[in-house]
C-alpha cells in the first residue's frame, strides 16, 4: 500500500509539473492565441498555420549565407520567444524556422515559447519560461552555447536573419535592435 501511495504522489507531482504544449487562450471576442511552450505542430494548426505556412512559402532563404554557419549552428541551442498575436513574430518566426530547416538544425535543440498578450500577463508564459531573459520585444531569438547566452536577435534583424546569425555564430560581434 505504501508503494502505491508513493507512486500516486509521484505521478501527481509529474502531472502537475508537465506543461501542456500548444496551450491556447480564447478571448471573449473569439480571438485565440497560444501561450507557453509550443512546437511546430502547433504552428501548423488553425488559425496559426495560415500565417506560418504562407510566411515560410514566401521567404527565400539565403543558402549561401546559411552554408557559412550551418556547421557551427549545431553546437547551439535556441530559445524563440514569440507572440502568435504579434505582427513581427508572424513575419520572423516562419523565416527563422525555414532557415533552421535549411541548415539541418536539430529541432530538438529549439525551444519555442509563446507569450501572452492580455493586460497584466503581457509577455509572460504560464510557467514563467521568460523569467530572467528580459524579453522586451517579440520575437526574441536567443542563441546559447554550453548553456550560456551568446547573443540574441530582437524583434527584427539588423541586416537579414541569415546575416545576423552569421555575425553571432562566426564573428561573435553583434548588437541587436534592443539592448537586454
Amino acid at each position: 500500500m505504501k508503494h502505491i501511495f508513493t507512486l500516486a504522489c509521484t505521478l501527481l507531482v509529474f502531472w502537475g509539473n508537465a506543461q501542456e504544449l500548444n496551450q491556447e487562450i480564447t478571448l471573449e471576442n473569439g480571438y485565440a492565441f497560444m501561450v507557453g511552450k509550443i512546437n511546430l505542430e502547433g504552428l501548423n494548426t488553425a488559425p496559426y498555420q495560415q500565417w506560418f505556412q504562407s510566411g515560410k512559402e514566401n521567404y527565400e532563404v539565403d543558402r549561401t549565407m546559411v552554408n557559412l554557419f550551418k556547421k557551427e549552428l549545431k553546437a547551439y541551442t535556441i530559445k524563440l520567444f514569440l507572440g502568435t498575436w504579434c505582427g513581427d513574430s508572424k513575419r520572423e518566426t516562419p523565416r527563422i524556422i525555414k532557415i533552421l530547416e535549411a541548415a539541418d538544425f536539430p529541432m530538438e535543440q529549439l525551444e519555442i515559447i509563446a507569450l501572452d498578450r492580455r493586460k497584466g500577463l503581457y509577455k509572460t508564459s504560464p510557467t514563467g519560461e521568460e523569467k530572467g531573459f528580459n524579453i522586451i520585444k517579440v520575437p526574441t531569438i536567443i542563441f546559447f552555447k554550453n548553456g550560456k547566452e551568446v547573443n540574441r536577435i530582437v524583434e527584427s534583424p539588423m541586416e537579414s536573419l541569415e546575416e545576423d546569425m552569421a555575425q553571432i555564430l562566426l564573428q561573435g560581434s553583434y548588437t541587436p535592435n534592443y539592448a537586454h
